[in-house]
């Protein structure tokens, strides 16, 4: 069995940030993956991450995007399909 990924949005909540999340939402459905998606709007863990440009993709710990929105295809990419 595949472990369950823990896939990360950091970002203030902006309308950039609500879209990256979307995607992300859209590409787990898409792949029928079983993924743990959590939002993440703290500025002070956000920068504590390292990300000094939200939103910021985070895949089981890993920063795969930042200071951008990946469309839903890359997003599937970047989840190992």
């Amino acid at each position: 069995m595949m472990n369950m990924k823990k896939i990360e949005v950091l970002g203030t909540g902006c309308p950039t940030c609500k879209r990256l999340y979307a995607n992300v939402e859209q590409a787990i459905q898409d792949l029928g993956m079983r993924a743990e998606l959590v939002r993440v709007d703290d500025i002070a863990a956000i920068i504590g991450r390292g990300v000094m440009v939200p939103p910021a993709l985070v895949v089981d710990g890993e920063i795969q995007a930042e200071g951008r929105v990946p469309d839903v295809n890359e997003i599937k990419k970047l989840l190992g399909a």
